[in-house]
């Protein structure tokens, strides 16, 4: 994250995919988005792929961001939840653009989706 904080976004647009890009942090918001609060384990479930240590970081850079709040349960075992922030929840609408954009480009390539088109956790 210190890379990041060092390189200067040069417009808008740059700034926000600096926040938003790389492979899973669009899903990562839309999941917290559609369940409201998720564990790290469900996290993991619901992103196929994903090492233990690129969900850790990339939820550590969502968290910083302020796209995504982090709440610590000190019980036994150790619990802790995910949820959208505020700013994380204003991403939503654009977020669900893209889906809506990439479903089309898919349909028209056929490349078929790995998720159901009925599920409303697509991505």
């Amino acid at each position: 994250m210190g890379e990041k904080e060092s390189i200067k976004p040069v417009c808008a647009v740059d700034y926000a995919f600096g926040r938003i890009g790389g492979k899973y942090k669009g899903r990562l918001l839309w999941y917290l988005h559609t369940h409201k609060i998720l564990r790290y384990g469900e996290l993991k479930r619901h992103i196929t792929n994903i090492t233990t240590k690129m969900l850790t970081q990339t939820l550590r850079e969502l968290e910083t961001d302020g796209l995504i709040c982090r709440k610590v349960y000190h019980e036994v075992p150790p619990k802790v939840e995910y949820s959208l922030t505020e700013v994380g929840g204003e991403l939503i609408p654009f977020i669900n653009y893209l889906r809506e954009w990439g479903t089309k480009q898919m349909e028209k390539e056929n490349i078929p989706s790995t998720v159901s088109p009925t599920n409303h956790d697509a991505l």
